[in-house]
């Protein structure tokens, strides 16, 4: 296993490199600010070049896979295509849902406004299913275990946002929590890649990797749970 200054490598070997992105790194090179740091040109220094399997937004922190050889990368790929790839995320939503657990059955269709956001669309959109459970309950806001069992763009934040429980942070699909009733600011989008599984490109097993909460996330979780009287474990 190499090693690295990088402090955020999960799990390296000469197939796979898995980090947890912090928030605020792009996946992809600014198109109109290449030279912006992005998550290749800040890891092939140490680890040699690296193949982009997937995507996350810029906000979003959490685990995020690279493919280290061409032919990790068409195993990766293949695997995503046919949605054998388990993610989880953590977010904390607006507002308290009244369900434990839901599944989200909406239809997506991406660019599908003057804002260029994804919407549900039950005559042209895309299939797409999101599962949601409730990990805690807070004063104004939830914290929420996801999964997303197929991969339209912005498919979270759209299906939240359409059930009237936007991300905590999501500008474009919510509101800033700035000025509002809760007991925190969060200034940036409120999502964390918290898990993944694959099966490895070379010998087939079943293999997969967490992620810790960064440090904002961390705080705001303790800021809330400090708050409120209404916390509830689940």
């Amino acid at each position: 296993m190499d090693s690295s200054p990088v402090p955020w490598v999960i799990y390296v070997d000469d197939h796979l490199l898995v980090i947890n992105k912090p928030s605020g790194l792009r996946v992809l090179p600014d198109g109109y600010h290449p030279e912006l740091e992005h998550v290749r040109s800040v890891l092939e220094p140490h680890f040699g070049r690296l193949w982009i399997v997937h995507r996350l937004d810029k906000d979003t922190s959490g685990v995020y896979l690279l493919a280290r050889t061409a032919e990790a990368h068409r195993s990766l790929n293949l695997q995503f295509d046919r949605r054998s790839v388990e993610k989880i995320y953590h977010a904390l939503v607006s507002g308290n849902p009244a369900w434990e657990a839901k599944t989200i059955d909406f239809p997506l269709r991406v660019n599908g406004d003057r804002r260029h956001r994804t919407v549900v669309d039950f005559e042209r959109g895309k299939a797409a299913i999101t599962l949601c459970k409730r990990l805690e309950n807070f004063q104004g806001c939830t914290l929420l275990a996801i999964e997303p069992k197929t991969g339209r763009t912005h498919q979270i934040r759209a299906h939240l946002a359409h059930l009237g429980h936007p991300i905590l942070g999501d500008r474009l699909y919510g509101v800033s929590t700035l000025n509002s009733s809760l007991p925190l600011s969060v200034e940036r989008l409120a999502l964390h890649a918290y898990a993944v599984s694959i099966y490895h490109p070379q010998n087939g097993k079943k293999i997969g990797w967490h992620a810790a909460y960064p440090d904002d996330f961390q705080s705001w979780l303790e800021q809330l749970r400090n708050f409120t009287v209404l916390t509830v474990n689940v």
